[in-house]
């Protein structure tokens, strides 16, 4: 498995070969710094820690400029790790990686925190279907999750029954999305579909090999 860190850019369209419009999701993909090369001898796992995107020194510990120096590299807002990286060459502390680990035409996985969307009721969470019509008196039940009661055993609400709560604002993971385009000179990537989270929203993108 390889790896990058990006940010959404946004949404737009192209047209493929067969000159049928395709959705699109603009992706800033790298550059990434390797900050942290983890290994089981001393961590106790295999794992490469990338950095993306630049903090200014003042908003950062000392411990993370003592951390990012050994890298000799700036500060960074976005770091995360990926296990089990490509078989290969093995990729030195400090180095920089590009959209160009990816080839146009190959599939990814993207992860990235959904959209909030608050505390939400079961129709628009859920998507319940609500009573229907306006009879037999419901005039106020129209968008109700209806009885959950269940007697005298077990005398309780089990977990995880569809409810109304908070929606969204959790880690989503789409799995292969189609690589369309690839502008290295900008960094860019251009991916078919959406992608979890809102514009500027930091991304992972993961190849699996």
């Amino acid at each position: 498995m390889s790896g990058l860190l990006g940010k959404k850019i946004g949404m737009t369209s192209i047209y493929d070969e067969a000159g049928k419009m395709v959705p699109v999701t603009v992706i800033e993909a790298g550059p990434c710094v390797v900050t942290q090369i983890r290994t089981k001898e001393k961590d106790g796992y295999d794992a490469i820690q990338l950095g993306f995107e630049e903090k200014k020194l003042k908003h950062a510990s000392k411990a993370e400029q003592g951390h990012f120096a050994k890298a000799n590299t700036t500060p960074k807002k976005f770091v995360r790790e990926f296990s089990r990286f490509e078989s290969g060459r093995r990729k030195e502390l400090g180095e920089t990686l590009t959209v160009d680990v990816f080839m146009e035409g190959e599939f990814i996985d993207v992860s990235g925190i959904s959209k909030g969307k608050g505390f939400q009721g079961v129709v628009k969470r859920h998507h319940f279907a609500g009573v229907g019509q306006q009879t037999h008196g419901q005039h106020n039940r129209l968008r109700k999750p209806g009885a959950i009661g269940a007697c005298a055993y077990p005398a309780r609400v089990f977990k995880g029954l569809r409810m109304a709560g908070q929606m969204g604002n959790k880690k989503v993971k789409v799995i292969n999305l189609q690589i369309m385009k690839i502008v290295s000179e900008k960094n860019l990537l251009v991916v078919k579909g959406a992608v979890p989270g809102h514009n500027n929203g930091y991304l992972m993108l993961e190849r699996w090999s």
